[in-house]
């Protein structure tokens, strides 16, 4: 297989810790899996699902976009979304979800969790989409309160969503991607929870879904 060069990188912000975002490839799925493994080794997702959502994620058809976060040629962060809905449905509005966000423990408290959110949400703004959805543990404060930060608000629960445990999961909308508050994203270090330490399975965006979405929307989330 040829090998392609990186896509033009998201300069990175003036921060501690300051990553640089790009798109993930599929020379990316390893570093991924690694970090993966390592955050979430209860409900881990497999190499074959990273693929499936990559595939997705480009041409004029995609409905994904996958982000890295690389401190020289270590990966710190990943995140990804998921839309549904596009012109070729005729006009349907388009609904974007939140399908993982994940940050190597060292990383936590630096705002890098903030950021591949602000870059997620700006894509979900490039496709137009009018929603966002994720979930969260109800018993993460914190992670809610960095959601609320960027404008979600809670609209229902899932019953014993997050399994083991039973816990209850928080659904959260945004109502509008394109107009996410100034102050959400202006580098500010987020409150990421520690998944090891509360129990979750999650990182920053704590839920965790069986796989990622695979042409059904809805929302769940993985990450």
């Amino acid at each position: 297989m040829t090998t392609v060069p990186p896509e033009p990188s998201v300069p990175p912000e003036t921060q501690p810790h300051a990553a640089e975002l790009r798109e993930m490839r599929w020379w990316d799925i390893d570093p991924v899996l690694a970090l993966e493994k390592e955050l979430f080794p209860d409900d881990a997702w497999s190499r074959g699902m990273f693929w499936s959502e990559l595939a997705h994620a480009r041409g004029p058809g995609s409905t994904r976009r996958y982000l890295v976060a690389y401190e020289g040629d270590r990966l710190v962060g990943y995140g990804g979304l998921a839309v549904a809905g596009t012109d070729s449905d005729g006009g349907a509005a388009v609904a974007a979800d939140v399908q993982t966000i994940a940050v190597a423990r060292d990383h936590w408290g630096t705002g890098l969790g903030a950021r591949l959110l602000t870059e997620l949400l700006r894509h979900a703004t490039a496709f137009e989409a009018t929603e966002v959805m994720l979930e969260v543990r109800v018993d993460n404060e914190r992670a809610q309160k960095l959601y609320e930060r960027f404008g979600f608000e809670p609209i229902g629960f899932r019953r014993g969503y997050y399994q083991p445990g039973n816990v209850d999961a928080l659904v959260m909308r945004l109502s509008d991607p394109s107009a996410v508050p100034a102050h959400s994203v202006n580098g500010t270090p987020d409150s990421a929870p520690d998944p090891a330490a509360d129990g979750s399975s999650g990182g920053p965006t704590d839920g965790r879904a069986p796989g990622p979405l695979n042409g059904v929307q809805g929302t769940e989330i993985h990450g």
